[in-house]
C-alpha cells in the first residue's frame, strides 16, 4: 500500500508543470517558478542562413584567394626572372651570379613579408567581423528575450556541441536567423 502511494505521488508530482505554447514560435516555455528556462541556437545554421555572415565570409574568402594568387604570381615572376638570367649560360660571371642570387633572395623575403602582413591583416579583419557579429547576436537576443524570458540561451554547432542532449522544442535558431536578418537589413549601410 505504501509503495503504491509513493508511486502515485512520484507519478503526479512530475506533472505539476504547465506548458505554455508561445504563439510567435514553436518553442514551449516551462512556467515553473525558479526553474531555469533554457533555449539554444545552432551556430552552423546561423553561418549558413544569416545573409550578413555569408556576405562577410565570402568577402574574407575572396581576399584570401587574392593574397594566394598574388603570392603565386610573384613567385612565378621570380622564376621567370631566374630562367631569363640562366639563359645567358656561360656568359654569367661569378660576381653577377652572386649579385643576382642576393637580389632574388631579397625579393623572396619581400614577397614573404608582404604575404604574412596581408594574412595577418585579413585575420584581424576576420576577428573584427566575428566580434561585430557576436555583438549583433547578443543585441538581438537581448531584445528577443524580453518576451521569451529564457534564463539561458546556449550556442551549439560543429566543434562546440557541449550539450549532450537537445530538446528540439528549445531550438530558437529559426527565430534568431529571421530576426537577425531583419535587424541587420534595417541597419544603415
Amino acid at each position: 500500500m505504501i509503495a503504491v502511494a509513493v508511486l502515485y505521488y512520484l507519478h503526479y508530482k512530475g506533472n505539476d508543470k504547465k506548458v505554455i505554447n508561445n504563439p510567435s514560435s514553436n518553442v514551449h516555455i516551462d512556467s515553473c517558478i525558479g526553474a531555469p528556462v533554457i533555449a539554444y541556437v545552432d551556430l552552423d545554421s546561423l553561418n549558413a542562413q544569416v545573409t550578413y555572415i555569408r556576405n562577410k565570409k565570402k568577402e574574407l574568402e575572396n581576399e584570401q584567394q587574392n593574397i594566394a594568387s598574388e603570392y603565386e604570381n610573384a613567385y612565378r615572376g621570380m622564376e621567370n626572372e631566374k630562367n631569363n638570367f640562366l639563359k645567358r649560360g656561360n656568359a654569367i660571371t661569378q660576381a653577377e651570379a652572386e649579385e643576382f642570387q642576393g637580389k632574388l633572395m631579397q625579393k623572396q623575403q619581400q614577397i614573404e613579408n608582404s604575404k604574412q602582413s596581408r594574412a595577418q591583416k585579413l585575420a584581424e579583419r576576420g576577428a573584427k567581423v566575428m566580434e561585430e557579429m557576436q555583438a549583433k547576436l547578443k543585441a538581438f537576443l537581448n531584445e528577443y528575450n524580453k518576451d521569451k524570458k529564457y534564463t539561458y540561451i546556449f550556442a551549439t554547432g560543429t566543434g562546440l556541441d557541449y550539450l549532450f542532449y537537445k530538446d528540439s522544442s528549445r531550438n530558437i535558431t529559426s527565430d534568431v536567423i529571421k530576426g537577425l536578418n531583419e535587424m541587420i537589413d534595417k541597419e544603415p549601410k
